[in-house]
């Protein structure tokens, strides 16, 4: 087994991430599963912002690449305190390229932590799932 070096999250981004994980709970306990992503996006940034997080949404990133600067390269659904990436779904199987891609997306926005986050299931509990670059 391949060890890994990864610092560990500092005390502030565990905070921030338990409020994130509060907001998406609040939103599925009073929307349930079924709606559109906009929907989703739209009620989580509000209890975002209820909890004193700092967020943008669908945040265009450029890419650097081969020292060449693209800007359409990529859209983050979420972004919160600068420091945290939230992907949102409401579908009924998370595909595996979508994990991949949250971890890219970490790697080229040289962020530690990133959220997917699937308001289309029963149990929001099964519906978060936690990445750290």
């Amino acid at each position: 087994m391949k060890a890994t070096n990864y610092e560990k999250l500092s005390n502030e981004y565990e905070i921030i991430g338990k409020r994130i994980v509060d907001a998406a709970y609040t939103v599925h306990k009073n929307l349930g599963p079924g709606l559109l992503e906009k929907v989703y996006e739209i009620c989580f940034c509000h209890e975002l912002e209820k909890r004193n997080l700092k967020y943008l949404r669908q945040v265009d990133i450029p890419i650097v690449y081969d020292n060449l600067v693209f800007d359409e390269g990529l859209r983050l659904d979420v972004l919160v305190e600068d420091k945290i990436i939230c992907e949102l779904k409401p579908v009924e199987l998370i595909n595996p390229v979508w994990e991949a891609q949250i971890l890219s997306h970490l790697k080229l926005t040289n962020k530690r932590l990133g959220y997917l986050i699937n308001f289309n299931v029963v149990n929001i509990g099964q519906g978060i799932k936690r990445f750290i670059n």
